[in-house]
This record gives C-alpha cells, structure tokens and sequence, in this order.
C-alpha cells in the first residue's frame, strides 16, 4: 500500500508503507527485515503491528530520532528528555515534566514499553497510533515547542541524517510522517519481561495450576503475590490489584481507561476524547512491570513511593468519586466477591511491604541497562 500522507499530517495510519524509490541519490536504500518477538507467555501482537514493515534502518533512525535535541525549539530536549531508560523510560522522578521554556506539564510522563500492547497512547487516550504519538510532543508549546517544518530543515542540514533516512525510506524528500514512523518502530522494540516475576512463571512454564514458583529467599515476593491476587477481606489478605493488573495476561494492565477514585471531582482525563460525560476521570491503567522504577505515581504524579500507592488502596479510595468503577465499590457482582477496594482492604503493615514486595519483582534489570536502547549519538 503507498501511504496517502501529506507532509507534516499528524493522523499517520498504522499500515506499512512504500517508499518513494524514484531519483538518484549517493546513498543506498536498505530494507534488513526485522521481526518483532514478545517474551515467553506474553500473549501475541495485535494483528495491525503484526503487518508493520519493521527493518533495522528504520528502528536505528528511529533510535537517533529518539534522543535527538534538534527536535525541540532550542534543541536542548528529546524525547528522552522526559522517558529516561533507567527510570524504564519514564521522567527522572520529576512529578511533572518540564518543557523547554520552564513550563510545567499536567501530567505525569508514562512508561514506554511493551507498547505493541496498547491501543491508545497517553493517560487520556488521545494518540490511537504509536506514530501519532510520536508526532504530538515536539509541536506541545509545553514540551519541545517546534514545528515539524522546522525540525526537518535541522535535521536534513546533517549528513548522517540524509543518509538514515534514505537507507530507511528510500527518499531524500523525507518529512515528518517517516519520522514519526521511526520513532515509533523503536519504541515497539522497547519489550521488557525478564522480571523475578517472569523467572517465577518460567519455572512452571506457565502452568496455572501451579503458579510462580519462586526460589529461596524469595517468600516475602511469594506472600506479595498471593495479596496481589487475593479478593478484598475484613480481614485482609487480599489486595484485588489483579482485576486491573491482570497476572493472567503476562501485561499487568487491562489496557482501559478507569477511575480508581483518586478525587471525588476527578479530572476529565478520556472525557476530553470521547466527549462522553461516563468517561470523565477515567485515565489509562498503566502497567506495573518495572513500577519501582517509575515513580511518581498516578497520572498526575501525587504519589512520591509504591508504600503510598499501596495505603492510598488500602484505607483512601473516594468510594463517591464521579464515575468510579463499580468494581472498585461493590466488588466483583458477577463472581460474587464482595464489596470492592473502596469499603478499604485492611492489610496490616506486614501485608503492605509483602505486596511491595511483589511489586519490586516486576523490575526488569536487564532492560533498565539494555545498550540496544541507549543513546546511540
């Protein structure tokens, strides 16, 4: 299929796509497939990344494209700026992210990974493509404040930027839809799942009648999970985090827009999306794999640790917050569990730091240091 993009569109398809091959040019045109693995257990990529002509062109344009500064208005920042690799891509536990004038966010930057995942992008869900995210932080006046226009002109004033970008599209009339395209194929290759947790399920290979079988040392994280997986009791024992983050799924999110109930007036969060009064306060339930790693916590940062994430489910739920999720309130009906998080989960401190246990074995050590990810300028 040949993309119909016009330059600087923002909304780019998420199809594969032809490059121009028309013209001379002194530099080669490279297509060295790459083909995209998901970690044991994890469930298969959706069918739209699946048909996504990935090359090691492409992810290594984007990779440069990634910690580029010429793509900000005084070419102090980058996307990595704001998504750090040893924090697992998230802002250097700032609360809130700063942009290139001084100006402070509203939110707080999300994790990048395990992205293939995901059918929508940002804590309000407004980017349905990867590639459209790519595209929307340079033009933020709040973030890196430029034009395409004018970061392409940067960027094509750079031989080794000519040159990537006709090994990668086969054009020297490259714009903002290819890349956006890079950054975007980078970010698919961020995939971590070589956690304690996943070391656990690897030693049953997956059995659900077994469960993680975690090794010696290991029996705080075991208690951890069973309070992960535990429903909601009067006398504790049970966190209820896994109808949200599911273990079942290998992900640790459902991937939906939720109202966990943080305020009793929330903020509009997917409202300012759909537009549909039943979504206001609903924001993306993130992942916890490498949760550690990515504090602050919730989407507008308010949490400083996972110990004040943990009470905040244990004894703070805003049972009256508009929108929140019934489950959240009245349990899981269907199953038959009882009332929800909100009535409180009783845990004692004992139980509190086993959950946070548990949470910390979702780091993934090896993909907080993997090289194939770092600045490669």
């Amino acid at each position: 299929m040949i993309s119909s993009c016009k330059k600087d569109e923002i909304e780019i398809p998420l199809i594969p796509e032809v490059a121009d091959t028309t013209g001379e040019s002194r530099y080669k045109c490279k297509t060295t497939a790459y083909n995209l693995t998901q970690p044991d257990y994890f469930p298969p990529f959706p069918t739209p990344i699946l048909n996504i002509e990935m090359t090691e062109e492409r992810i290594a344009l984007g990779r440069k494209l990634f910690y580029e500064t010429k793509l900000s208005g005084d070419n102090t920042m980058s996307c990595a700026s704001c998504h750090n690799q040893k924090d697992a891509f998230t802002d250097n536990k700032r609360r809130l992210s700063i942009g290139i004038d001084r100006r402070s966010g509203t939110k707080n930057s999300m994790a990048l990974f395990n992205l293939a995942y995901s059918p929508a992008f940002f804590w309000d869900g407004r980017s349905p493509t990867l590639q459209k995210q790519a595209i929307d932080p340079i033009l933020d006046p709040v973030e890196m404040h430029e034009t395409w226009k004018n970061a392409i002109i940067k960027l094509k004033g750079e031989e080794d930027y000519n040159r990537m970008f006709y090994e990668a599209f086969c054009t020297a009339d490259y714009d903002s839809t290819h890349a956006a395209r890079a950054i975007a194929q980078f970010e698919l290759t961020l995939i971590s799942g070589n956690s304690t947790y996943d070391k656990a399920v690897d030693r049953t290979g997956n059995n659900p009648n077994i469960g993680p079988q975690f090794g010696p040392g290991e029996e705080q994280i075991s208690r951890g999970f069973r309070i992960f997986n535990g429903e909601v009791s009067g006398n504790g024992g049970g966190g209820d985090c896994f109808h949200c983050h599911s273990t079942d799924n290998m992900l640790f999110t459902n991937n939906d827009f939720m109202n966990n109930g943080l305020d009793d007036n929330p903020s509009p969060g997917f409202f300012n999306v759909t537009r549909n009064e039943i979504n206001r306060g609903q924001f993306k339930v993130p992942t916890l794999r490498n949760v550690e790693h990515t504090g602050p916590y919730m989407h507008d940062g308010r949490f400083a640790t996972l110990e004040e994430v943990v009470e905040f489910y244990n004894s703070g739920v805003r049972a009256n917050s508009k929108n929140i999720e019934p489950i959240m309130v009245f349990g899981d009906t269907i199953n038959g569990t009882g009332s929800g998080i909100a009535g409180g989960l009783n845990l004692t401190s004992q139980e509190k730091a086993d959950l946070v246990a548990f949470l910390k074995a979702l780091s993934d050590p090896d993909f907080l240091t993997n090289k194939d990810f770092s600045d490669p300028n």
